[in-house]
C-alpha cells in the first residue's frame, strides 16, 4: 500500500527511510510537475532547493531530472538557503513555483517539500489539494519515473543564485546604519541550518560587531531540533556572555522562525516579539494599514490595535493565510506565536532572518533592552500571559474530546464563556480576557492548547482548566 501524501499547513514532511523515501520524494515532486504543468504547458521554470539536511543534494538532483522530464526548466540553488530568500527570488524572477526540500524546525530525522507559488507565498489548500490529486493520478497510472540518484547531475542543469538579491533587499528594509551607530553588539545562532551566512555576513558588511555560533553544517543539528527556543539556546547565550553582545538571534533549519534572547539572556517570547515590532513599526514607519495574527497569538496585540486604530486581522494557524494579506497590502506586519512572522512589501513568507534583523534596529534605535522595552508596552496596554501546550491523546480520549469540541460550551471549569471562535479549532474567550484554543493535529495524535490570562496566577489555574477539559 502506498504512504499516503499530504500537505499540511506548510508543506509534506515526514521521517527519513520510513516515508520520505526516494520512490515517495519521485511521487510528490511528480505531482507538483504534473501541476505546474498543467497551468503552463510550455515554457515552465521551477527553483529547486534545500536546507542542509542529509542527502538534500541527492533530492534536488532528482526533482531537477523529474522537472526536466515534464519539460519544466529546472533552477537549482546549489547551496542551502532560507525558506524566505526562496520566496524572495520566485517573485522577483517570475518562476513558476519553488520545491525547497526542508523540514524546517523537525528533528533531524526528518525531511520534507515546501511547495511555493510564483507569488513566494507557501502554497495555500486548493493548491496543495491539486498537487496530491495529481500524485493519486501518478500512482493510479503507474506513472512513475527513475532517476539517476546522481548529485553531480545537478551541475547539468542551470543554476541560480538566490543569496545576493534577498540580501541586498533585506538591507533595504532594515536599518543598518543604525544598528551600527549604536555600536549595537550581536550574536547570531543559524543552528546548523540555511542561514549560515546570511544574518551575519550582513551585519559584518554593514559594520556591525557580529559574532556566530553553530556556524557550519551538521545534519544532525547537535543531536536534536533546529528550533530556536528558548531551551535549545545556551550556546547562543554562553556566546554572548563571552562577547558583551547585546541581542542574540537565532533562526530554525530553514530560517523562517526567530528566537531572540535579550541582553540579560532572558528569551523573549515570540508573541512579545510580534507585539514589540507591531508597534515599533507603526511608531518608526507610519504604517497603520492592518495588523494580522493567527487566532492562537497573543490578544496583546488587539490591544495596540484598538489603541493606534489599527484593523486586526484573525487567522487560521499557516502563515500563508497571513501571506495572502501581505500580497493584498492589507496589513504593516503579520504574525503567528510558533515565531512566524513578515511585513509589509516584503515576502508573503515567514522570515526569521528579518524578525532577528528589525529586532537589532529596535534595540539600537530605542536604546534599550526588548525586555525593558516590553515592560513599557505591558505598563501601557496591560500584561498578557500566553503558552502553548501538547497533550497526547488515546484513541478513546481523542473521539470522545473531537465530540465534546463540536459543541459551543456556555461554561469552562467556571468560567463564564463570553464568545465561541472557530477560526481553526475551538476558541472560548472569558469575561475577563483570557481565552483558550484547541487545535487537534492532523498528523498525530495531539492536541494543542493555547492559553493566555491576564496574570500569572490566573495562567496557572487556565492551564490546569484547560487540560482538565480534555480528559474529563
Amino acid at each position: 500500500m502506498l504512504t499516503q501524501i499530504k500537505f499540511g499547513t506548510s508543506g509534506w514532511r515526514a521521517v527519513m527511510a520510513e516515508e520520505f523515501t526516494f520512490a515517495n520524494v519521485r511521487r510528490a515532486v511528480g505531482g507538483i510537475a504534473r501541476y505546474v504543468t498543467g497551468l503552463k504547458p510550455q515554457g515552465a521554470r521551477v527553483i529547486v532547493g534545500r536546507d542542509p539536511r542529509f542527502l538534500g543534494e541527492t533530492f534536488c538532483s532528482m526533482a531537477a531530472e523529474i522537472l526536466s522530464a515534464h519539460g519544466i526548466t529546472p533552477l537549482v540553488v546549489l547551496d542551502p538557503a532560507p525558506t524566505p530568500a526562496f520566496a524572495h527570488c520566485v517573485a522577483q524572477i517570475r518562476a513558476d513555483g519553488v520545491i525547497n526540500f526542508t523540514a524546517s524546525h523537525n528533528p533531524p530525522e526528518y525531511n520534507g517539500i515546501k511547495f511555493s507559488t510564483p507569488d513566494g507565498c507557501p502554497a495555500l489548500p486548493e493548491v496543495t489539494q491539486k498537487i496530491e490529486a495529481e500524485i493519486h493520478t501518478i500512482d493510479r497510472e503507474g506513472a512513475g519515473f527513475g532517476v539517476s540518484h546522481n548529485t553531480a547531475a545537478v551541475a547539468g542543469h542551470q543554476s541560480i543564485d538566490v543569496k545576493t538579491g534577498y540580501l541586498k533587499r533585506l538591507a533595504e528594509i532594515v536599518d543598518l546604519e543604525a544598528i551600527r551607530k549604536a555600536k549595537l553588539k550581536v550574536c547570531f545562532d543559524p543552528m546548523w541550518g540555511a542561514a549560515r551566512g546570511y544574518s551575519d555576513a550582513l551585519l559584518r558588511d554593514a559594520g556591525v560587531d557580529v559574532s556566530t555560533v553553530h556556524d557550519y553544517r551538521d545534519v544532525l543539528f547537535g543531536g536534536h531540533a533546529p528550533e530556536p527556543d528558548d531551551h535549545l539556546l545556551e550556546d547562543l547565550r554562553k556566546k554572548m556572555s563571552a562577547t558583551g553582545a547585546n541581542i542574540g538571534i537565532a533562526t530554525d533549519g530553514d530560517a523562517d522562525r526567530f528566537g531572540i534572547v535579550d541582553a540579560d539572556g532572558a528569551f523573549v517570547q515570540p508573541n512579545y516579539v510580534i507585539a514589540l515590532l507591531f508597534d515599533y513599526l507603526v511608531e518608526t514607519r507610519g504604517w497603520t494599514n492592518g495588523v494580522a495574527k493567527s487566532v492562537a497569538t497573543t490578544n496583546l496585540i488587539n490591544a495596540i490595535a484598538e489603541a493606534r486604530g489599527v484593523e486586526l486581522h484573525e487567522t487560521p494557524v499557516g502563515f500563508k493565510y497571513i501571506g495572502e494579506l501581505i500580497m493584498l497590502d492589507r496589513i504593516a506586519i503579520g504574525g503567528e506565536e510558533s515565531a512566524g512572522l513578515s511585513i509589509r512589501h516584503h515576502v508573503p513568507e515567514k522570515d526569521g532572518l528579518l524578525a532577528g534583523l528589525l529586532c537589532c534596529e529596535m534595540a539600537a534605535r530605542r536604546g534599550k533592552p526588548l525586555g525593558e522595552q516590553l515592560k513599557t508596552l505591558c505598563n501601557q496596554f496591560g500584561s498578557y500571559y500566553p503558552q502553548r501546550e501538547n497533550f497526547r491523546l488515546t484513541p478513546a480520549v481523542k473521539s470522545k474530546f473531537t465530540e465534546r469540541l463540536r459543541s459551543d460550551p456556555s461554561e469552562f471549569c467556571g468560567h463564564d464563556v463570553r464568545s465561541v471562535v472557530r477560526t481553526d479549532g475551538l476558541k472560548l474567550i472569558f469575561d475577563d480576557g483570557s481565552w483558550v484554543c484547541y487545535r487537534i493535529s492532523g498528523t498525530e495524535p495531539v492536541v494543542r492548547v493555547y492559553s493566555e490570562a491576564r496574570s500569572e496566577q490566573g495562567l496557572e489555574k487556565l492551564s490546569a482548566a484547560a487540560k482538565q477539559w480534555i480528559f474529563d
